[in-house]
């Protein structure tokens, strides 16, 4: 039934390292998935490599990005989205991993939303910095829901497509089709696998995903303001270890919420403290490449994190 119904969207774009290590387990995850469904890997990977993952990953289709656009992860999801053969399309990082469970899961909230926003997990063993971006994501549950590496939407609502020149693509293509008229459901319950990044990896995302607060003025605002709190409070300890204590009380509130104590550590909730403390030097790092012209994104800049949805209205009424 799902193969009728499902497309699966996975954009990628790598180098010769990332093949060496990582070609032959997604390939096996490639493997599992196309007996499930129908896949489409979007592949801006250099000519030798795109063959490679063409010849080896078969029966998945793997074809080139045909969409413009100076974000190549926006590019990759848009054009298997154009391409998709299938009313309902899942787009994935190509460091996640569904399982039976949460595809089927996913695939079903479909039927009351426009566009699903699972919550992704970080898989056994976790580095550390897996469990320090971890205090993330309990402080975004805390507060609404976290964006993962993976949504489900209804193609049809996703085309003719959403701008590709923005950072922040997920919340582009969510205020896209709630523009549209779509539903949108935050899924904190259904829980979707992830591979932990390297730590390299994760030491350049930090500028970058801070950057994406860009789009969300409001929450701007309280990641500039952690760096002066801190400041204004460093001779008053007590103020400063209460402080602290609200931000473990509110990771703790998002582990516990929709579930997420069955998969979330109890000792999780701590590490929000030194993301929350690394968010906001990094916020002010972000904002200050606004002011120069943009984040650096593979030797280009982008300027807009996201369209607002007041933007993206106006255009849809056009």
């Amino acid at each position: 039934m799902m193969r009728d119904d499902v497309e699966y969207v996975l954009p990628l774009r790598w180098d010769d390292q990332a093949h060496r290590s990582d070609a032959a387990e997604l390939g096996e995850y490639l493997a599992w998935l196309t007996c499930r469904v129908d896949v489409t890997v979007v592949d801006g990977s250099p000519a030798h490599l795109f063959a490679a993952h063409r010849r080896d990953w078969a029966p998945a289709r793997v074809v080139p990005p045909s969409v413009p656009g100076r974000n190549g992860k926006a590019r990759g999801a848009m054009t298997g989205l154009v391409l998709a053969r299938h009313p309902l399309t899942v787009i994935a990082d190509d460091d996640v991993r569904y399982d039976d469970g949460s595809l089927q899961q996913v695939v079903a909230a479909l039927s009351d939303a426009d566009i699903v926003r699972p919550q992704n997990v970080w898989l056994r063993p976790r580095p550390w910095h897996a469990r320090w971006d971890t205090g993330r994501t309990l402080v975004n549950r805390a507060f609404g829901g976290d964006f993962s590496g993976t949504v489900a939407v209804r193609t049809g609502l996703a085309r003719p497509g959403y701008d590709t020149d923005v950072l922040f693509e997920n919340l582009e293509l969510e205020r896209t089709i709630i523009a549209r008229g779509g539903r949108r459901r935050i899924a904190r319950d259904i829980f979707v696998a992830r591979r932990p990044a390297t730590a390299g990896r994760f030491r350049e995302q930090r500028v970058r995903q801070a950057y994406d607060s860009l789009a969300q003025p409001a929450r701007l605002a309280l990641e500039l303001a952690v760096v002066p709190l801190i400041l204004a409070l460093r001779r008053r300890p007590v103020a400063l270890a209460l402080a602290g204590t609200a931000v473990i009380i509110a990771a703790e509130a998002g582990r516990r919420r929709d579930g997420g104590r069955g998969v979330f550590e109890r000792t999780d909730a701590l590490w929000a403290v030194p993301w929350v403390i690394e968010r906001g030097l990094a916020s002010w790092v972000a904002l200050s490449l606004r002011l120069r012209g943009g984040v650096p994104y593979r030797g280009a800049r982008l300027r807009r994190a996201a369209n607002s949805m007041r933007t993206l209205r106006k255009k849809e009424r056009r």
